[in-house]
């Protein structure tokens, strides 16, 4: 067993690890909630059902069972990188198309927010080496 696995079983960044990823979560919750009401101001529909949203998403399906936590933050930031990758390409359709709103949207919440949120898990595993899940793409 490594030092750092030790490490985070015996607790050592276990609270630095549960302040982080309950930040991101929240963050997250609030970005869900952001999003939802926009495309319900645009007349949309949006998507409240976990079931549905696991349907139609482009994020792979985390394993089943405990991860090292290495390997969970790694897939965490691929996760953001996926999305950030997406934002990117949104924001430029939408300016296109002239919505400001959505646009502001993107870049401010969804992109700043997701660019902050991958810092600080890069910024978690510069210790740790990035392990790919058994389980990954």
């Amino acid at each position: 067993m490594s030092a750092h696995r030790s490490a985070d079983r015996d607790g050592a960044t276990f609270y630095q690890l549960h302040l982080l990823l309950d930040k991101h979560a929240g963050e997250q919750l609030t970005l869900i909630d952001t999003i939802a009401e926009r495309v319900q101001t645009l007349g949309g529909l949006a998507v409240g059902d976990p079931r549905h949203v696991a349907e139609i998403t482009m994020v792979p399906r985390p394993p089943d069972g405990a991860e090292e936590v290495p390997a969970m933050l790694s897939r965490l930031l691929e996760v953001h990188e996926i999305i950030l990758v997406e934002a990117h390409d949104a924001a430029a359709r939408v300016a296109q198309l002239g919505d400001d709103g959505t646009n502001d949207l993107l870049v401010s919440d969804v992109i700043r927010t997701g660019e902050m949120q991958a810092w600080f898990l890069a910024e978690h595993l510069v210790d740790t080496p990035l392990v790919r899940s058994s389980h990954a793409r």
